[in-house]
């Protein structure tokens, strides 16, 4: 997968621009066709994840309805099954719909869908994830720079590491790597080797399809089996649904104290994780800024704006076109970030992070 960045304009800027190009459109008073209620089909990959329905559907719901407020939103979960999501692609197309925001199950697999959608009229807007297939637009995060944040995080909490010269020994980790089916996880992958190879010695590494938990917990398990229990030094956790398998692994084997754990999404579960010490960091990305920038993408898409005019980067999907993108910024979250990352920006709130049990931790990291 090849990514270009074109203009590496602030992520403000990027969104602020799409909103201006749709809601310059909002007069207009509807659809390509000229009708006053315009569709966007929102088509999510499952529901494994909580970000999906807690954070990204309201979110690109309302903003979708704020710069357009005839727009009807036409939602899917595909549960993990990329045959479903097809289907919900094929009943897209059969509906109709003015454009289509896709979280890909498979970004490979969705190739055919996607271009069943282009010789349709329809523009899809791959979201978070780069689907291949002639899409229209491209919303996420710099998924090499999540993986950055994760490898320089894991590494300063083991010491940063050694290359071997002086003698020291490297410390051993173990990388719970995401979804194979999930083009964002090998970005997350090559982002944080990019950081940890020569630094760090690789005793076990997995992909975890689906992103599943257990599967983590699982494989943390035959990871502890193979290594010792007392051999595990670090572990690069892609997203904190396999942070939180790998660390139940972790202490169902009895392993303390606990190896810093890395993750993503910021998750309640995740930070209440990170004040208590079970896990190191998490990665932040904003999911308003994302969805504001993916739902103005969509509106525009669906009134056939000139998307390149309010990008400020292209990509190229595998064996396609180049096409316009937003790409954010992600944020690395520790336990002394927290009040100025995710509680800033609303995400949670120290009341929701701070159960009675976790009083004293948050004290401590200076919460309350």
């Amino acid at each position: 997968m090849k990514v270009c960045i074109r203009d590496t304009a602030a992520a403000v800027t990027a969104v602020s621009a799409v909103v201006a190009l749709a809601a310059c459109g909002a007069g207009a008073g509807g659809d390509p066709g000229g009708g006053n209620t315009p569709s966007i089909g929102l088509l999510l990959p499952d529901a494994t994840t909580a970000r999906w329905e807690a954070q990204d559907r309201p979110l690109l719901e309302k903003k979708i309805k704020e710069l357009c407020d005839t727009c009807v939103v036409e939602h899917a979960n595909a549960r993990g099954e990329v045959g479903t999501q097809q289907e919900q692609m094929d009943s897209m197309i059969t509906k109709g719909v003015d454009a289509i925001v896709l979280v890909a199950v498979d970004g490979k697999s969705l190739a055919s869908s996607v271009s069943e959608a282009r010789a349709a009229g329809i523009p899809v807007i791959a979201y978070d994830r780069l689907a291949q297939g002639p899409i229209s637009g491209y919303v996420s995060f710099d998924g090499k720079e999540v993986g950055r944040l994760q490898g320089r995080a894991l590494l300063k909490a083991m010491g940063d590491g050694s290359d071997g010269s002086d003698g020291t020994p490297q410390p051993q980790i173990v990388m719970m790597n995401g979804d194979p089916a999930d083009p964002n996880s090998a970005l997350f992958k090559e982002g944080a080797l990019s950081v940890l190879q020569g630094k760090v010695k690789i005793g076990k590494a997995y992909d975890t399809p689906l992103w599943r938990a257990e599967t983590a917990h699982m494989n943390m398990s035959a990871a502890i089996a193979a290594l010792g229990a007392d051999a595990i030094d670090g572990v690069y956790a892609a997203n904190d649904g396999l942070a939180g398998g790998s660390i139940s692994a972790l202490k169902a084997n009895k392993v303390a104290p606990l190896p810093p754990v890395t993750g993503q999404d910021a998750e309640l579960g995740a930070l209440r994780r990170i004040v208590a010490g079970d896990q190191y960091m998490t990665v932040f990305k904003p999911f308003g800024p994302e969805a504001a920038a993916g739902g103005a993408m969509a509106v525009a898409a669906a009134r056939r704006e000139a998307l390149e005019e309010v990008a400020t980067s292209e990509v190229t999907p595998r064996g396609g076109e180049r096409v316009p993108a937003v790409l954010l910024t992600p944020m690395s979250v520790t336990a002394d970030t927290i009040k100025d990352t995710v509680v800033k920006e609303g995400l949670h709130t120290v009341q929701q992070i701070c159960t009675p049990q976790l009083r004293a931790a948050c004290e401590e990291a200076g919460l309350i």
